[in-house]
């Protein structure tokens, strides 16, 4: 199977239709694309084993959305399917247009069996690569696909124009139906059962058995610069990824171009994004290359320790004749990835990733701080019910925790409560700033592990500056966790090993140009340190981008109140929301 690229222009009418209001020669117009998403049924066949599960339009992964900075999607979703249905545009700013951002029961109840919801939103100064999931449950294990932004017209790129540019895009795939791995294991208390492959492109590769043919092959000429759109949209693996004899060049993550620097390895977390430049060799090399990723595992719980190969083919030359030459006889390179727990390479890669803070593209860092949270994050347990036998610790149910606070999801959209003063009953705004009982976080855990249960949000003025400190916890083991932020992007100021000493670490925070992004590791053992200005009204989840971990409870909300002016307040919903 051949590599995917993007088309060029002529082509992309073909994806989607769009109108534009382009007025007089040199004036700035606007773009409205429309895209149809069909969730659907469909038989897909991996490792030997055919199942039914729920898609996009029948493809897996789902269809790619390709847009420019400042253009409006309209993308109306239709739900065929048993399953309710939401759809998330992790990273996109929403700003005004949080009905949009998907998340069930945080921003909308989830769209029914026969029903459908048009997603309307605007892509402001972002350009890059980002992503698209089902936000409910665990169906974002087959519902996925690629937001390419490219820059507004006329903008070049901070970098030379590549040859070619091609979405890389990571998954799991589990031979049953995820619902049920879930639904088990919420019911048992136990961890889940892991993935059977991790794919790219949908596909797992030559390493798995039963799987040769289901192998993504990117084929490249010598001499050329591609640009890899790389995301990560496995449930619950951060991966290690790596091109045999190649080495790469990171030129942006989260649609934030960094400062470029060269890597032969990439880390990259579920929910972030990765744009490289790959500079083929001058030469046909007589050879092909194995494209692998493999997990970055810290946690104690059993994962998938499996590799998921592509190949990197080269064109043969005009100069010799496929009959001289066999693709299949050429050797077979394949990269050595890092040891599956090296924490001190996730670190050192993290310390690389730096703002472009150009003159084009500054980093606008919150020197000043209005509030401060510090927010410890883990696994901790809840006790098991009365005549049930629970596969969690010592008898008890897996949970996971925010200062100790495990979010109980509720029955009506946070969004909907908060907008028509309703939220009685719904969500308390007392969210813990501290954790109630400080103790020696990554050290001894304590004796008690259980945690407690609410839906507690935390309520910010508009325009607040925010830090916000995130504490690992090793009351059952110390974990990275990837923690994303619906609605705004942020500024990793600080990480460290240990805890945080709020005396000594922010002396050594970068308010210069630290990374910008989305979702952001909190190290195993250690800590990170963000700050944003809280500019966009509404609600904003954020959570774990380990789906188990969100499962048991590691997630909470932000509700960021109206400001005074009319482009600083929330808009009404629109007429088709769906409705619990």
């Amino acid at each position: 199977m051949g590599a995917s690229v993007l088309p060029p222009p002529a082509f992309r009418a073909l994806l989607f239709s769009f109108s534009v209001f382009c007025l007089l020669p040199g004036h700035a117009f606007a773009v409205t694309r429309h895209y149809k998403f069909d969730i659907k049924l469909q038989n897909v066949t991996r490792l030997c084993h055919t199942k039914s599960m729920v898609t996009v339009n029948g493809k897996f992964p789902g269809p790619r959305i390709v847009a420019r900075e400042g253009d409006n999607l309209l993308i109306k979703v239709v739900n065929h399917v048993q399953n309710h249905i939401s759809i998330h545009w992790h990273g996109i700013r929403q700003l005004q247009s949080g009905w949009a951002d998907g998340p069930a029961y945080i921003t909308q109840c989830p769209i029914q069996t026969g029903q459908s919801y048009v997603y309307n939103y605007t892509i402001v100064g972002q350009r890059g690569t980002l992503w698209w999931h089902a936000h409910i449950s665990w169906l974002r294990s087959t519902v996925y696909g690629p937001i390419i932004i490219l820059p507004k017209r006329g903008i070049q790129y901070p970098f030379a124009k590549p040859y070619k540019e091609v979405p890389i895009i990571f998954g799991e795939w589990f031979n049953v139906d995820p619902e049920a791995v879930i639904s088990q294991a919420l019911q048992t208390g136990g961890g889940p059962n892991v993935s059977d492959a991790y794919t790219i492109n949908g596909l797992p590769g030559p390493l798995y058995n039963c799987s040769a043919n289901d192998t993504f092959k990117l084929k490249v000429k010598p001499d050329k610069t591609y640009m890899l759109r790389i995301i990560n949209a496995a449930l619950n693996d951060e991966l290690f990824f790596s091109i045999a004899n190649h080495s790469v060049i990171t030129v942006d993550v989260d649609a934030v171009y960094v400062k470029p620097f060269e890597t032969e390895t990439l880390l990259i977390a579920p929910g972030q994004t990765t744009n490289v430049l790959l500079k083929t060799k001058p030469y046909f090399p007589n050879a092909t290359f194995f494209m692998t990723a493999r997990p970055y595992a810290t946690g104690q719980g059993t994962f998938d320790n499996s590799t998921v190969a592509a190949i990197l083919e080269y064109e043969t030359p005009k100069t010799i004749h496929s009959s001289q030459i066999s693709l299949k006889n050429l050797p077979l390179f394949r990269p050595a990835l890092p040891p599956l727990n090296d924490t001190a390479f996730a670190a050192n890669f993290t310390r690389k990733l730096r703002s472009l803070a150009s003159a084009q593209f500054p980093a606008k860092v919150p020197q000043k701080v209005d509030t401060r949270f510090f927010f410890t994050v883990g696994l901790g347990t809840d006790p098991c019910p009365k005549n049930q036998t629970c596969q969690g610790p010592n008898g008890t149910k897996f949970a996971a925790s925010v200062n100790n606070v495990s979010f109980s999801m509720p029955t009506t959209a946070l969004l909907q409560a908060h907008f028509f003063g309703k939220s009685n009953g719904v969500y308390s705004p007392d969210f813990p700033i501290t954790p109630s009982s400080p103790f020696n976080y990554t050290g001894n855990p304590p004796n008690n592990t259980m945690v407690s249960n609410g839906t507690r949000l935390v309520v910010l003025p508009f325009n607040t500056s925010v830090e916000l400190i995130m504490q690992d916890t090793s009351i059952l083991g110390a974990e990275s966790h990837p923690l994303h932020l619906h609605g705004y992007n942020f500024f990793v100021v600080g990480q460290g090993f240990g805890n945080f000493d709020p005396n000594k670490d922010p002396a050594k925070f970068n308010l210069v140009d630290p990374v910008e992004r989305n979702t952001v590791g909190v190290p195993s053992g250690g800590w990170a340190a963000i700050r944003f200005l809280a500019d966009n009204p509404g609600v904003w989840f954020m959570h774990c981008h380990l789906e188990v971990h969100t499962s048991w409870g590691l997630k909470m909300a932000w509700v960021v109140l109206d400001g005074k002016l009319p482009s600083q307040k929330l808009i009404p919903p629109p007429a088709d929301l769906p409705k619990c």
